[in-house]
């Protein structure tokens, strides 16, 4: 996994500290990591994060996974 192009969101403050980052893994998945647990990290299809970033956007908070 390190071999990933890591993109932290443009809201993380600059500090360095509490920052999301986002990559786009081989096969496709968008993966989404914590900066303070690197070692952990979620995978979701790029319909689903797109959705999820849609939600967020108009103000709701993000649906319960099933």
């Amino acid at each position: 996994m390190s071999q990933l192009q890591w993109q932290k969101s443009s809201f993380s403050d600059s500090g360095g500290e509490n920052c999301v980052e986002l990559a786009a893994a081989v096969n496709g998945t968008v993966l989404l990591r914590e900066s303070e647990a690197p070692g952990v990290v979620l995978s979701t299809t790029p319909a689903r994060f797109a959705a999820f970033l849609d939600v967020l956007k108009a103000g709701g908070s993000a649906p319960a996974a099933p």
